[in-house]
């Protein structure tokens, strides 16, 4: 088998990935990988110095592909199946790409700062950073709910790229600051991206794990 796929299920960078690979039955080996065993990280930094996953193998072109959004362009464009990813029309394929970038950044990177600091010692915590990525989020929640009044997906018909990246930063964002009562369309939304077969798959492969997600204290 010519992909690989270097990831842990829990992973929500991983998500993206496996939503991609999954949504165009793509064949690959999936390599779990425990970041706790020194064996396994030195053969994750082998392949990417960042030592961070998702990381894609590609034997068959001698390819090694790092990040996310990089590994769902790779396989939309080496890998293609019967749903694109990434548009043709270079306008839409250019939004496709922001609304990714919208979704990792200003969705993704707040929730997962709250996540993190509920993991931190005690009186380690950082009460500033934290109040900032909560008004993140409430901001970019706000865009999201006016974005999805139209229902349908990112984009709007078409499944991509974008919604690939939603699923985790909306799934766990919902857990770290849960959506409020005023925010139905994007609530919908979310639910819509869980009924996906790939999406789901991806949380039943998940859910043994879920139970390792630091709760709100």
């Amino acid at each position: 088998m010519s992909l690989t796929l270097h990831f842990h299920p829990l992973a929500s960078f991983c998500w993206k990935a496996l939503i991609a690979l999954y949504e165009n039955d793509i064949p690959f080996r999936p390599n779990l990988v425990d970041l706790g065993n020194p064996a396994e990280r030195a053969a994750l930094l082998k392949l990417w110095g960042i030592g961070k996953f998702p990381v894609l193998r590609d034997d068959a072109r001698d390819q090694t592909v790092p990040e996310s959004s990089i590994i769902v362009e790779y396989l939309d464009s080496y890998y293609r199946g019967r749903v694109r990813l990434i548009p043709e029309d270079p306008a839409r394929a250019l939004q496709t790409r922001l609304r990714d970038r919208f979704y990792d950044f200003y969705v993704h990177m707040p929730m997962q700062k709250i996540v993190t600091d509920r993991l931190r010692p005690e009186g380690r915590q950082d009460p500033h950073g934290i109040e900032e990525a909560r008004a993140q989020l409430h901001t970019s929640y706000a865009m999201i709910e006016q974005q999805m009044k139209s229902g349908g997906w990112a984009m709007g018909e078409d499944f991509s790229l974008a919604d690939c990246a939603a699923v985790p930063s909306l799934f766990y964002g919902n857990m770290a600051m849960p959506f409020g009562e005023a925010q139905k369309n994007l609530s919908a939304y979310l639910e819509r991206l869980k009924a996906r077969p790939s999406v789901a798959r991806v949380l039943k492969e998940a859910e043994p794990y879920f139970q390792m997600v630091p709760k709100e204290p």
